[in-house]
């Protein structure tokens, strides 16, 4: 068996701020913050109390890890921001809020969620193709949810619009430990030639 070539100790994780109403996918966002505290990861993500990001938080919490929370000034009232964290970080924007995740973080998962979810996952794989980070990232497919998206891609690989090798970039598990047994083997491809500067 391979060698794990990512240590991950501080990981990011994108999920919707509000509890929809799949019951699985509530109870699994509990359970995966139980699992990161258990793998002694701090969870860094984006410091509300409520939804998916509330669940994962309190199960890192309840089983005595630590976690890290970035959430935008303007969001930062006490109906949204989670006011039981050991460490919460304020920043001016979302940009902000994204950049301090990307800086603070080994890697990044991302759970069901919405416009959100999508926008952040998209953005720190995008910066990943373009060689800015060389992170592993995982999308977490609790219960066929993301079939549809994986799908999409899959197309947008057969049409020439999305070459193999950025599509790999991001690892689809349905279970967790697994996903972070993954990121730990990821072992990114090396920046194209074309996007280093130092080419001569």
């Amino acid at each position: 068996m391979s060698q794990p070539l990512n240590n991950i100790h501080n990981l990011a994780v994108f999920c919707a701020s509000s509890d929809g109403n799949d019951t699985e996918i509530y109870k699994t966002a509990y359970d995966i913050g139980k699992i990161i505290a258990h793998n002694n990861i701090r969870l860094v993500y984006g410091g509300s109390k409520l939804g998916l990001m509330g669940q994962v938080a309190k199960g890192v919490m309840d089983h005595d890890g630590k976690v890290t929370g970035v959430i935008p000034d303007f969001l930062k009232t006490k109906e949204v921001v989670h006011d039981g964290l050991d460490r919460l970080i304020t920043t001016n924007d979302m940009h902000e809020r994204k950049l301090t995740m990307n800086e603070l973080s080994d890697g990044f998962v991302a759970l069901p969620g919405g416009f959100g979810t999508f926008e952040e996952l998209f953005e720190i794989v995008t910066w990943a193709q373009l060689g800015l980070h060389r992170k592993p990232i995982g999308l977490l497919n609790i219960g066929g949810f993301y079939d549809d998206l994986v799908s999409m891609l899959h197309k947008m690989t057969s049409k020439g619009l999305l070459k193999q090798d950025n599509l790999d970039i991001l690892l689809v598990y349905d279970d967790f430990e697994q996903l972070l047994e993954e990121m730990r083997r990821f072992e990114p491809k090396p920046v194209p030639k074309w996007m280093n500067k130092n080419q001569t």
